[in-house]
């Protein structure tokens, strides 16, 4: 059935296309957003305009192909009218309608979360282990509302006990209901620059699934025993009824960390006097656990992300680099250790299970990066066998402080292969790790919310042979589904990116900016600046010369001057020009 499910949805895709309509005298045409899913302009006759205005953003459903002979473009319908293009978040939502993201829930599935969302009760805590005498914490963004995950940390005797503790959205999900047949099309949330499409509704997601201070939660719990160089000695994973005792966020637990040798200071941040000594301990645990990752030869692409700050109109009034810190270190660390180990203990249970998995890459990708590496003054080892992370995470490491940082990260991470679910455990390249899933977001990710019912029918020592074929039947299109979604979701992210980026370099024409040199091809070099734009220099704006483009080598040389412009190199900047509908940037070179 979910098969079936997923073939007619790809049947039916780029059915409909967003786009700006333009009105003629007696018709009008569809002109789509995204040109490489939809070259050619629609045509709208005028019966089926339905009411749309020159300059609109709409959807436009196609009804019947272009044909060669008869007519040059597809010939469409206005399905649904988004608004006046500069109307405050039309530009988010045309982005949601191209990538056809689900950003309503049916009064079915409302009134579905609204009924299950109801306070824990004793029937609800019965059989599961009693953790809320436990001191826990939860530590996210500022803004974060779907709280997921929380940790705990307690030594003695040398040994430390972790527990991560993880929202049971299953016990309020129940499969083939509503909710999750809604949460399976989503696949995942997705995080947009002005909003965020929750793959549960709010009842849920923000609510009595989200681990809030001081309320009872139902959780799955892994509880792992450390020694004090980080080795895994036991571990249980336990259903579980939680009370987070603190709600922090990142800056202020980054703030603690960093005031290591200063405790009065750091209690002063925001009354957490009692939280102090487990933090601190969280600290120094995530420093080992993350050094061990880097022996085995785990990658850690550190580059940073873009954090997009936007008014009350959703104009972009900042743009800058989202850099990862200390606090947000060691929740990677913990969630990385919980996955891997509830990943392991379930393959070597043999059963049905859902994996995060991530291939070595191809041999030619790699053999282009070394390339590239070697024009920028970075070794990389290739052989004839497959290549070892190792290998990799040792480039970041030549390059870690210097101007091209964040270049090399990126151009590493290109010539990776894309992650995905898979019913196979693969292992996961990047991390170097031979079992790994995703368990720890089960609010937000699908695959998440499907191991954690295998797990607990588990427990529960229900999953007997008829459990477990049914899960055989189904998990290789959950996790085809769920790739694809994710897929989907980034592309999105991606896109409402791009249109901010240039939104906000619209302000900012004619004035200077310094970058880096991140790509170079025949028509001119794209400089990304500092605060994680990237525009282009056309090739006809290299002032002085004729300038030859080396693919061996990626580089743009001057015939005459022999001036070289090639990756990673700094440059100064003007901004020429930003094109917020058509998502592009230009510079020309400074000096």
């Amino acid at each position: 059935m979910l098969g079936e499910e997923m073939e007619q949805r790809e049947t039916q895709k780029n059915r409909k296309v967003v786009g700006t309509y333009e009105q003629s005298k007696n018709y009008g045409f569809v002109v789509p957003d995204n040109r490489r899913m939809n070259p050619a302009d629609i045509f709208i006759a005028k019966e089926h305009v339905n009411g749309a205005l020159d300059g609109q953003k709409v959807v436009a459903e196609i009804i019947a192909e272009a044909k060669e002979k008869e007519r040059k473009s597809p010939e469409g319908k206005i399905a649904e009218i988004l608004g006046d293009a500069d109307e405050p978040g039309i530009d988010m939502l045309s982005v949601v309608r191209g990538y056809e993201l689900p950003d309503d829930f049916s009064g079915r599935e409302l009134r579905q979360a609204d009924r299950v969302a109801r306070d824990v009760s004793e029937a609800d805590r019965a059989g599961r282990m009693d953790l809320r005498k436990l001191q826990m914490m939860t530590i996210d963004g500022d803004d974060a509302k779907d709280l997921d995950d929380a940790v705990s940390l307690s030594v003695e005797g040398g040994i430390y006990e972790l527990g991560v503790h993880i929202a049971d959205v299953s016990n309020y999900v129940q499969e083939y209901s509503a909710l999750d047949r809604e949460a399976l099309k989503r696949g995942n949330s997705v995080y947009l620059p002005d909003r965020v499409i929750p793959m549960l509704p709010k009842a849920l997601s923000n609510g009595i699934c989200s681990l809030n201070e001081g309320e009872d939660r139902l959780a799955l719990s892994c509880l792992i025993q450390l020694e004090k160089d980080g080795t895994v000695r036991d571990y249980r994973i336990v259903e579980s009824v939680i009370r987070v005792d603190k709600r922090l966020t990142y800056g202020v637990v980054n703030k603690i960390l960093e005031a290591a040798d200063d405790m009065a200071a750091a209690q002063k941040q925001a009354d957490l006097g009692p939280f102090v000594p487990m933090l601190r301990e969280m600290g120094r645990l995530s420093v080992i656990l993350r050094k061990n990752r880097e022996k085995r030869g785990s990658i850690d692409f550190d580059f940073p992300e873009s954090k997009l700050i936007l008014d009350e109109t959703g104009y972009p009034v900042e743009i800058k680099a989202y850099e990862r810190n200390a606090a947000t270190k060691l929740i990677e660390e913990f969630m990385l250790l919980a996955n891997e180990t509830v990943a392991e203990h379930f393959y070597w249970l043999d059963i049905p299970f859902l994996y995060r998995s991530h291939e070595s890459p191809e041999q030619e990708k790699i053999k282009k990066l070394s390339f590239l590496m070697r024009n920028m003054g970075f070794c990389i080892k290739t052989g004839r066998e497959e290549i070892h992370p190792k290998e990799i995470q040792k480039l970041l490491w030549q390059a870690e402080g210097s101007e091209s940082e964040a270049l090399v990260s990126r151009l590493a991470l290109r010539s990776m292969r894309q992650a995905r679910y898979t019913s196979s455990c693969v292992g996961h390249f990047g991390l170097a790790s031979r079992y790994y899933c995703h368990f720890t977001s089960p609010i937000r990710r699908y695959p998440d919310l499907q191991i954690h019912r295998i797990i607990k029918q588990h427990l529960r020592e229900k999953l007997d042979e008829d459990r477990q074929e049914h899960y055989r039947e189904i998990l290789d299109a959950v996790a085809a589904q769920c790739s694809m979604t994710e897929r989907r979701a980034n592309e999105a992210e991606r896109e409402c990116e791009k249109i901010k980026k240039a939104q906000y370099m619209e302000g900012h024409i004619g004035e200077s900016f310094s970058g880096v040199v991140s790509g170079v091809n025949s028509f001119g070099i794209y400089v990304e600046l500092e605060n994680t734009v990237e525009g282009l220099i056309s090739v006809g704006d290299l002032p002085g010369d004729y300038y030859r483009y080396e693919e061996r080598g990626y580089q743009l040389v001057g015939e005459h001057t022999g001036r070289c412009f090639s990756l990673g190199q700094r440059l100064c900047v003007v901004v020429k020009r930003a094109n917020k509908q058509l998502k592009y940037v230009d510079f020309l070179p400074a000096e």
